[in-house]
């Protein structure tokens, strides 16, 4: 959609998603969901969902919006479809990150579904506190997989 090529940040392909314990999903959003790039990629992993490769993984996701009401709960909403098709256990971020999540004495995004950030039009940077919360969410899911790969 008109950003510039990354060529140090890698690129994964569907088939190598059977290969983690878990997966956080990140992703802008387009008109309230995910952006058509991210849904293509998922559009592409009809033969690991033939063969349930991702049936039980742990999911979650973060995401960006450009303003702030962009999307910041349907995002996440409009693409627990595509970890339901799959069998995937959705692990929303919840509240865990306490009075954080309440605060209104700045902008912030997130929501109980994920860390998240408004980007306005890619010239503003995640705050300290959604930064905070991505980490916390990143924290927070590692514990459950672990839990989970665990009790298999």
């Amino acid at each position: 959609m008109g950003a510039p090529p990354k060529p140090d940040v890698p690129v994964i392909t569907p088939q190598e998603l059977a290969e983690a314990d878990g997966i956080l999903f990140g992703f802008p959003t387009r008109f309230g969901m995910m952006a058509a790039q991210m849904k293509a990629f998922f559009d592409a992993t009809g033969g690991l969902w033939r063969e349930q490769s991702l049936a039980g993984k742990p999911a979650g996701i973060f995401f960006s919006t450009g303003t702030q009401g962009g999307g910041q709960e349907t995002t996440p909403l409009t693409a627990i479809t595509q970890l339901t098709h799959h069998g995937m256990v959705f692990v929303p971020v919840g509240y865990t990150f306490g009075a954080k999540l309440f605060g209104m004495d700045q902008v912030q995004g997130g929501s109980p579904y994920g860390a998240g950030t408004f980007a306005a039009d890619g010239s503003r940077w995640p705050s300290e506190v959604e930064l905070e919360h991505a980490f916390h969410q990143g924290k927070y899911f590692a514990g459950i997989a672990k839990k989970l790969k665990g009790s298999a």
